[in-house]
């Protein structure tokens, strides 16, 4: 299976990339299945119902949220009725939405995607990441029921990111880092498999500070005073992200490559 992972799409410029770009490279690289982070896709705050429709439109077969999964909050009521974004497993108990799904392909390979927050340096004390992902991992065994298994880890720390991954290894197919908006140069596939990266970076404007308008976070840097809000960096996005291959078989990584398409970061295609 030829898997497209899209780390997180920030702001109109982010959203814009994804919209015009993705479907080209759907074809281009003869995709099966494409996982695009939308958690700051509005706004650089949270994921609204109108463009969580406009990345699905665009050729996302999934999306997944973090910790600003609820900022925007037509979310809470509009993930309920729509079974293509996933949001962390272990947000909160009794959040809307599911952190794990089953995905068929048209031509009927299965895939499951799921999402989970990390603990270390984070705002919110999360449940622990790693029993919350151990039932899945149990329960859907690569190779068995289903033909391939996603786990986005949502966080701050790379050591704790690349705990999940060798915790995940030999059992999902792709372990992959969101949330930090800056791509790690890590990609990999690990003994049991599995392919991984700590960060897969952002889908925005790299001529910011993590995908805001450089002004404002500098000047709080710098004098520790606001001044203003902070808004997403309006110019041409990079598309950051990790390109996978799997075997059917045994749902095993075979090939993995960093994606850096378009804007300051552009590189070859895989």
């Amino acid at each position: 299976m030829r898997i497209l992972f899209l780390g997180d799409v920030m702001g109109r410029a982010g959203r814009e990339a994804v919209m015009s770009r993705l479907p080209g490279l759907r074809e281009a690289w003869q995709l099966d299945f494409v996982v695009v982070n939308g958690e700051n896709a509005t706004s650089g705050h949270g994921l609204s119902a109108d463009h969580a429709r406009d990345l699905l439109a665009a050729g996302a077969d999934c999306i997944t949220l973090g910790d600003h999964a609820f900022d925007q909050r037509d979310m809470l009521s509009f993930i309920d009725s729509e079974p293509r974004i996933v949001r962390p497993i272990n947000f909160a108990k009794a959040a809307p939405g599911k952190g794990v799904r089953v995905f068929e392909t048209v031509d009927g390979r299965r895939i499951l995607v799921a999402q989970v927050l990390g603990q270390v340096f984070m705002k919110r004390p999360f449940d622990d990441p790693f029993s919350a992902i151990e039932p899945v991992l149990r329960n859907y065994p690569r190779g068995g029921q289903i033909h391939a298994m996603l786990v986005d880890m949502h966080c701050e720390a790379t050591s704790e990111k690349m705990a999940m991954g060798h915790w995940c290894d030999g059992r999902a197919s792709v372990v992959v880092g969101t949330h930090t908006h800056v791509p790690t140069a890590d990609a990999m596939v690990l003994p049991g498999g599995t392919a991984y990266q700590s960060d897969a970076g952002m889908c925005g404007d790299y001529h910011s500070v993590i995908g805001m308008d450089k002004d404002e976070p500098m000047r709080r840097f710098i004098t520790g005073m606001s001044k203003g809000r902070f808004t997403p960096a309006s110019g041409e996005a990079t598309l950051s992200g990790l390109f996978v291959e799997t075997d059917d078989a045994s749902g095993r990584a075979v090939r993995v490559e960093m994606v850096r398409h378009g804007g300051r970061l552009a590189q070859a295609a895989p």
